[in-house]
């Protein structure tokens, strides 16, 4: 019997939604978006913009919705794998990505507040503006990886842990590029920084590890 899933229709729909998003942040801001296009390879959007951040950033805001929308579609691929998704069931998305999104928020506020208990504001602010900054890149390839599960390869548990294994390598490599850049303000602060990986970094992908591996 054949699978019942989310029409492609649907996730045709989610996709041209991440690109007119991402089309509206290039079309508003054109040089920091190409500058943003090689965050991997150049470390001038770092260094430029970390200076210019601010507590809401339009662009960064932005790609963060294309990165919510991006995650919601990779997951609900990933997740009908084990458990048929009725097709009718067209606010699935939309109450994942708020989850999502509420989720990420929530976890953003609470490192800023953890960062101003343990008096490591600076440091904490510049690892959140680039951390967000390597999320938000990945937000961009997940329209690509998106597409290819859906018109091209058939989702299976090998290319879709193969995906997660690239996107965890560029996050990781987000975070150990700041520690490398910032080790002697870190060096000033080793103990509370590295706590502050263990509760806030390491912990939850222990977590959602666990949660895989019992399904």
């Amino acid at each position: 019997m054949l699978r019942e899933v989310l029409s492609t229709e649907l996730y045709t729909i989610l996709l041209v939604i991440c690109l007119i998003i991402v089309a509206i942040a290039k079309f508003l801001f054109p040089k920091r978006f190409y500058d943003f296009l090689s965050l991997l390879v150049n470390f001038r959007y770092i260094k430029v913009y970390s200076r210019e951040q601010k507590f809401f950033d339009l662009f960064e805001g932005l790609l963060f919705i294309n990165l919510i929308l991006g995650l919601s579609i990779f997951c609900l691929l990933c997740f009908n794998l084990n458990v048929n998704i009725v097709e009718s069931n067209y606010l699935l998305p939309p109450k994942l990505a708020f989850g999502i999104g509420a989720l990420l928020l929530i976890k953003i506020l609470l490192e800023r507040l953890i960062g101003s208990i343990l008096s490591i504001d600076t440091i904490i602010e510049s690892y959140i503006f680039q951390k967000v900054s390597y999320k938000n890149f990945i937000g961009l390839l997940l329209i690509a990886i998106n597409a290819i599960l859906i018109y091209s390869w058939q989702p299976t548990y090998f290319n879709t842990t193969l995906f997660v294994i690239i996107l965890l390598i560029i996050n990781s490599y987000g975070i150990l590029l700041f520690i490398k850049n910032n080790l002697k303000k870190i060096k000033r602060n080793w103990f509370y920084f590295i706590l502050y990986l263990c509760a806030l970094e390491i912990s939850p992908y222990l977590v959602l590890y666990k949660l895989y591996t019992l399904q």
